[in-house]
Protein backbone atom coordinates (compact mmCIF):
# COMPACT_ATOMS: atom_id res chain seq x y z
CA UNK A 1 0.00 0.00 0.00
CA UNK A 2 1.05 3.65 -1.17
CA UNK A 3 -0.34 5.74 2.29
CA UNK A 4 0.50 8.82 0.51
CA UNK A 5 -1.72 7.90 -3.04
CA UNK A 6 -4.95 9.17 -3.28
CA UNK A 7 -7.17 6.37 -4.48
CA UNK A 8 -8.12 3.28 -3.80
CA UNK A 9 -9.68 0.68 -6.85
CA UNK A 10 -12.75 -1.43 -5.78
CA UNK A 11 -13.46 -4.41 -7.33
CA UNK A 12 -15.94 -6.50 -6.40
CA UNK A 13 -15.95 -10.54 -7.63
CA UNK A 14 -17.83 -13.31 -8.27
CA UNK A 15 -15.30 -16.64 -10.00
CA UNK A 16 -13.73 -13.62 -11.92
CA UNK A 17 -10.19 -15.63 -12.72
CA UNK A 18 -10.39 -15.73 -16.31
CA UNK A 19 -11.03 -11.80 -16.21
CA UNK A 20 -9.26 -10.10 -13.36
CA UNK A 21 -5.89 -10.58 -14.87
CA UNK A 22 -6.35 -8.14 -17.25
CA UNK A 23 -8.49 -5.74 -15.36
CA UNK A 24 -5.43 -5.76 -12.62
CA UNK A 25 -2.89 -5.34 -14.82
CA UNK A 26 -4.71 -1.98 -15.80
CA UNK A 27 -3.63 -0.91 -12.26
CA UNK A 28 0.25 -1.05 -12.46
CA UNK A 29 0.91 2.04 -14.32
CA UNK A 30 -1.01 3.48 -11.87
CA UNK A 31 0.64 2.13 -9.11
CA UNK A 32 4.26 3.54 -10.73
CA UNK A 33 2.45 7.03 -10.70
CA UNK A 34 1.71 7.23 -7.29
CA UNK A 35 -2.05 7.71 -8.38
CA UNK A 36 -2.72 3.98 -7.05
CA UNK A 37 -3.19 3.69 -2.95
CA UNK A 38 -4.55 -0.01 -2.64
CA UNK A 39 -6.82 -2.58 -4.66
CA UNK A 40 -9.50 -4.22 -2.47
CA UNK A 41 -11.48 -7.04 -4.21
CA UNK A 42 -14.62 -7.85 -2.54
CA UNK A 43 -15.48 -11.48 -3.31
CA UNK A 44 -18.75 -13.07 -2.91
CA UNK A 45 -17.96 -16.60 -2.28
CA UNK A 46 -15.73 -17.43 -5.57
CA UNK A 47 -15.20 -21.42 -6.07
CA UNK A 48 -11.98 -20.73 -8.67
CA UNK A 49 -8.37 -18.84 -8.27
CA UNK A 50 -10.25 -15.12 -7.79
CA UNK A 51 -9.02 -14.86 -4.42
CA UNK A 52 -5.49 -16.22 -5.05
CA UNK A 53 -4.86 -14.19 -7.91
CA UNK A 54 -5.98 -10.91 -6.15
CA UNK A 55 -3.64 -11.42 -3.52
CA UNK A 56 -1.09 -12.33 -5.64
CA UNK A 57 -1.59 -8.80 -7.13
CA UNK A 58 -1.25 -7.50 -3.90
CA UNK A 59 -5.12 -6.80 -3.21
CA UNK A 60 -6.61 -7.03 -0.07
CA UNK A 61 -9.06 -9.55 -0.62
CA UNK A 62 -12.65 -9.32 1.46
CA UNK A 63 -14.42 -12.27 1.73
CA UNK A 64 -18.76 -12.17 2.12
CA UNK A 65 -21.99 -13.54 1.29
CA UNK A 66 -22.45 -13.03 -2.79
CA UNK A 67 -24.30 -9.65 -4.54
CA UNK A 68 -22.54 -6.78 -5.96
CA UNK A 69 -24.23 -4.04 -3.65
CA UNK A 70 -22.99 -5.40 -0.44
CA UNK A 71 -19.84 -6.37 -2.10
CA UNK A 72 -19.19 -2.64 -3.36
CA UNK A 73 -20.39 -1.55 -0.05
CA UNK A 74 -17.91 -4.14 1.97
CA UNK A 75 -14.96 -2.63 -0.25
CA UNK A 76 -15.76 0.88 0.09
CA UNK A 77 -15.77 0.42 3.71
CA UNK A 78 -12.32 -1.15 3.64
CA UNK A 79 -10.70 1.27 1.50
CA UNK A 80 -8.78 4.14 2.90
CA UNK A 81 -7.86 6.31 -0.07
CA UNK A 82 -9.73 9.90 -0.36
CA UNK A 83 -10.71 8.62 -3.98
CA UNK A 84 -12.72 5.41 -4.55
CA UNK A 85 -12.73 4.31 -8.33
CA UNK A 86 -15.44 1.31 -8.48
CA UNK A 87 -14.54 -1.19 -11.21
CA UNK A 88 -15.63 -4.77 -12.36
CA UNK A 89 -13.70 -7.64 -12.41
CA UNK A 90 -14.26 -7.96 -16.73
CA UNK A 91 -13.27 -4.06 -17.17
CA UNK A 92 -10.35 -3.04 -18.55
CA UNK A 93 -9.45 0.82 -18.32
CA UNK A 94 -7.07 2.22 -21.12
CA UNK A 95 -3.94 3.14 -20.30
CA UNK A 96 -4.60 7.48 -20.08
CA UNK A 97 -6.90 6.45 -17.30
CA UNK A 98 -4.21 7.39 -14.89
CA UNK A 99 -4.06 11.06 -16.37
CA UNK A 100 -7.90 11.55 -16.65
CA UNK A 101 -8.61 10.42 -13.12
CA UNK A 102 -5.63 12.35 -12.03
CA UNK A 103 -6.99 15.50 -13.80
CA UNK A 104 -10.43 14.82 -12.26
CA UNK A 105 -9.62 14.69 -8.85
CA UNK A 106 -7.30 17.63 -8.94
CA UNK A 107 -10.06 19.45 -9.40
CA UNK A 108 -11.36 20.73 -6.09
CA UNK A 109 -15.26 21.37 -7.81
CA UNK A 110 -15.02 17.88 -8.38
CA UNK A 111 -15.25 16.89 -4.70
CA UNK A 112 -18.67 16.34 -5.21
CA UNK A 113 -19.27 15.21 -8.34
CA UNK A 114 -18.67 11.61 -9.70
CA UNK A 115 -16.24 10.64 -13.09
CA UNK A 116 -17.28 7.65 -15.21
CA UNK A 117 -15.32 6.28 -18.36
CA UNK A 118 -16.11 6.07 -21.91
CA UNK A 119 -18.04 2.31 -22.54
CA UNK A 120 -16.28 -0.25 -25.35
CA UNK A 121 -16.80 -3.67 -25.72
CA UNK A 122 -13.84 -6.39 -26.76
CA UNK A 123 -15.86 -7.03 -29.97
CA UNK A 124 -15.14 -5.49 -33.12
CA UNK A 125 -18.76 -6.25 -34.81
CA UNK A 126 -20.89 -3.63 -35.93
CA UNK A 127 -23.92 -4.43 -33.15
CA UNK A 128 -21.01 -3.81 -30.59
CA UNK A 129 -20.41 -0.37 -32.46
CA UNK A 130 -24.03 0.07 -32.29
CA UNK A 131 -24.34 -0.68 -28.83
CA UNK A 132 -21.38 1.49 -27.60
CA UNK A 133 -23.11 4.82 -29.15
CA UNK A 134 -26.66 3.80 -27.08
CA UNK A 135 -24.23 3.40 -24.08
CA UNK A 136 -23.31 6.89 -24.47
CA UNK A 137 -26.53 8.56 -25.61
CA UNK A 138 -27.98 6.80 -22.39
CA UNK A 139 -25.10 8.01 -19.90
CA UNK A 140 -24.91 11.76 -21.42
CA UNK A 141 -28.66 12.75 -21.66
CA UNK A 142 -30.47 10.17 -19.13
CA UNK A 143 -27.13 10.11 -16.90
CA UNK A 144 -27.62 6.78 -16.49
CA UNK A 145 -24.24 5.53 -16.83
CA UNK A 146 -23.76 1.88 -14.96
CA UNK A 147 -21.23 -0.32 -13.04
CA UNK A 148 -19.31 -1.72 -16.02
CA UNK A 149 -18.11 2.26 -16.91
CA UNK A 150 -16.52 2.64 -13.48
CA UNK A 151 -17.10 6.07 -10.88
CA UNK A 152 -14.61 7.62 -9.62
CA UNK A 153 -16.05 9.45 -6.27
CA UNK A 154 -14.71 10.80 -3.15
CA UNK A 155 -15.00 9.23 -0.40
CA UNK A 156 -16.68 12.29 1.63
CA UNK A 157 -19.24 12.49 -1.41
CA UNK A 158 -19.94 9.02 -1.66
CA UNK A 159 -20.68 8.65 2.69
CA UNK A 160 -22.95 11.83 2.19
CA UNK A 161 -25.12 9.75 -0.72
CA UNK A 162 -25.44 6.82 1.57
CA UNK A 163 -22.89 4.34 -0.52
CA UNK A 164 -23.95 1.50 -2.27
CA UNK A 165 -27.27 -0.25 -1.16
CA UNK A 166 -27.27 -3.55 -0.83
CA UNK A 167 -28.95 -4.96 -3.94
CA UNK A 168 -28.42 -7.79 -6.05
CA UNK A 169 -29.32 -5.75 -8.64
CA UNK A 170 -29.23 -2.50 -10.22
CA UNK A 171 -27.16 -1.13 -7.01
CA UNK A 172 -25.44 0.94 -9.37
CA UNK A 173 -28.53 2.79 -11.18
CA UNK A 174 -29.70 3.50 -7.67
CA UNK A 175 -26.02 5.13 -6.71
CA UNK A 176 -26.13 7.21 -10.06
CA UNK A 177 -29.54 8.23 -9.78
CA UNK A 178 -28.86 10.11 -6.37
CA UNK A 179 -25.47 11.59 -7.78
CA UNK A 180 -27.29 13.21 -10.31
CA UNK A 181 -26.78 13.95 -13.96
CA UNK A 182 -25.54 17.64 -13.60
CA UNK A 183 -23.13 16.00 -11.40
CA UNK A 184 -22.09 12.91 -13.57
CA UNK A 185 -18.35 14.06 -15.27
CA UNK A 186 -17.41 11.99 -18.52
CA UNK A 187 -13.78 11.03 -18.23
CA UNK A 188 -11.47 11.61 -21.03
CA UNK A 189 -10.86 7.69 -21.04
CA UNK A 190 -12.28 4.12 -22.03
CA UNK A 191 -13.31 1.48 -19.86
CA UNK A 192 -13.43 -1.88 -21.92
CA UNK A 193 -15.82 -4.24 -20.60
CA UNK A 194 -16.58 -7.75 -21.77
CA UNK A 195 -19.05 -8.50 -24.07
CA UNK A 196 -19.60 -12.31 -23.34
CA UNK A 197 -23.41 -12.06 -22.07
CA UNK A 198 -23.90 -9.88 -25.40
CA UNK A 199 -22.10 -13.00 -27.77
CA UNK A 200 -23.78 -15.09 -25.45
CA UNK A 201 -27.44 -14.28 -25.47
CA UNK A 202 -27.75 -11.66 -28.89
CA UNK A 203 -26.69 -8.08 -28.83
CA UNK A 204 -30.68 -7.25 -29.48
CA UNK A 205 -32.33 -9.70 -27.31
CA UNK A 206 -29.32 -9.21 -24.45
CA UNK A 207 -30.23 -5.27 -25.01
CA UNK A 208 -33.72 -5.58 -24.93
CA UNK A 209 -33.73 -7.35 -21.71
CA UNK A 210 -31.62 -4.79 -19.71
CA UNK A 211 -34.24 -1.95 -20.78
CA UNK A 212 -36.90 -4.39 -19.36
CA UNK A 213 -35.29 -5.09 -15.91
CA UNK A 214 -34.41 -1.00 -16.02
CA UNK A 215 -37.71 -0.21 -16.55
CA UNK A 216 -39.23 -2.65 -13.83
CA UNK A 217 -36.90 -0.96 -11.81
CA UNK A 218 -38.41 2.33 -12.27
CA UNK A 219 -41.96 1.05 -11.87
CA UNK A 220 -41.01 0.04 -8.48
CA UNK A 221 -40.38 -3.92 -8.76
CA UNK A 222 -37.84 -5.41 -6.18
CA UNK A 223 -34.53 -6.09 -7.78
CA UNK A 224 -34.17 -9.20 -6.05
CA UNK A 225 -37.19 -10.05 -8.49
CA UNK A 226 -35.72 -8.35 -11.52
CA UNK A 227 -32.62 -10.43 -11.15
CA UNK A 228 -34.84 -13.28 -11.67
CA UNK A 229 -35.71 -12.17 -15.05
CA UNK A 230 -31.75 -10.96 -15.52
CA UNK A 231 -29.85 -13.73 -15.93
Amino acid sequence: MNSSAPLSVVIPTLDAAASLPATLATMELARAQGLLREIVVADGGSADATAAIAEAAGATVLRGPRGRGQQLAAGAAAASGEWICFLHADTKLEPRWCEAVQRFIASPENEERAGYFAFRLDDASAPARRLERLVAWRSRVLGLPYGDQGLVISRRFYASLGGYLALPLMEDVALVRRIGKRRLVLLDATAVTSSARYRRDGYLRRSLRNLFCLSLYFLGMPPRMIGRLYG
